[in-house]
């Protein structure tokens, strides 16, 4: 079945860059509002709460990715087609593309207050106390940040473990996203939903890290001090996932991020990735192109290791077996 898998996987990247995002009844929108009228039953302020709450979510919907796994178990064109609508609903790439290649435009015409509106759609950041410098920085982040959340990661999972890894991924993600902050109320009710997300992400931002390493130069980017960058900077900040793909896209892009970060509950300040110039509407616009290279590069690994997989795994039963 592995054949079935890596068409779905590449059927899915496929539908997401012709159609984005479902227009009505997003799946995903759908799990966030029955995470959050579960969070209204659940929510303490403490940890077991929490638990509980990721538990229940985010196994339920790995049992669903399980039970539509196994409508496709004798056939691979069942198996790549429930693979491929599971990709386009978990996969982010083309609207994070739209919205970076919007912001760019934005600040390129100098509308900051568009840009100050339009921010939010990508990160959680204040917009109205960031200059333009402040934005196209903060954009670059989060386009570095999502290309590994939203395109590498769900496609990683998904050549593991297929609809279950593909929905697994995206619900703890999401709850992530919904609770897994660190301010009053979710510092204690979101620490399971953050460390599930932390743990799920180990391997795919390291895996985006390097293929924003190898796809740099496509964009007119240093490969050189992509990697120079990542191997430097990356550990210094806080999210052992982020800083991976950030210090990367910094190295890449030849840019510096990081410094002050401004969110609505406060200010971090946090270190510097890169040595370059700040970035600019221009860098904005090539973030997202690497953005896009990155994506591509994903969709392939991910479909020839859901093709290589299972052969090496039968290989290394036969070899011990022997």
């Amino acid at each position: 079945m592995s054949l079935g898998r890596a068409v779905g996987l590449v059927l899915g990247v496929a539908a997401d860059a012709v159609f984005g995002d479902p227009k009505r009844y997003h799946p995903v929108a759908g799990f966030g509002r029955a995470a959050a009228a579960l969070e209204r039953k659940l929510y303490r302020d403490h940890q077991v709460g929490g638990v509980v709450h990721t538990v229940v979510l985010v196994g339920g919907t790995v049992v669903a990715g399980v039970a539509a796994e196994r409508l496709g178990k004798r056939s691979p064109v069942v198996q790549a087609l429930t693979t491929a609508a599971a990709t386009w609903i978990v996969l982010g790439g083309s609207s994070l593309a739209d919205e970076g290649t919007a912001m760019g435009r934005e600040l390129d015409g100098g509308d900051l207050d568009a840009a100050r509106n339009r921010l939010p759609n990508l990160c959680g950041r204040e917009p109205q106390r960031l200059d333009t410098l402040a934005l196209a920085k903060a954009t670059v982040e989060s386009v570095a940040e999502n290309t590994s959340d939203a395109v590498v990661a769900p496609l990683f999972w998904g050549a593991v473990a297929g609809v279950p890894g593909l929905l697994g991924y995206r619900a703890a993600n999401t709850l992530d996203a919904m609770v897994g902050h660190r301010n009053e109320r979710y510092r204690r009710f979101g620490w399971a939903a953050a460390r599930l997300d932390d743990v799920a992400n180990l391997l795919p931002s390291r895996l985006a890290a390097l293929l924003t390493v190898a796809g740099a130069p496509v964009v007119g980017g240093s490969a050189g001090e992509a990697w120079r960058t990542w191997r430097r900077d990356a550990a210094a900040h806080p999210s052992p996932n982020a800083g991976q793909v950030e210090a990367a896209f910094a190295g890449a892009l030849e840019v510096r991020l990081g410094g002050r970060t401004v969110y609505a509950h406060g200010a971090e300040d946090r270190p510097v990735l890169g040595h370059g110039r700040n970035p600019d509407a221009g860098h904005v616009t090539r973030a997202v192109e690497l953005s896009r290279v990155v994506g591509a590069s994903a969709a392939a690994v991910s479909a020839v290791s859901a093709l290589v997989r299972p052969r090496l795994r039968r290989a290394f039963r036969r070899r011990t077996s022997a």
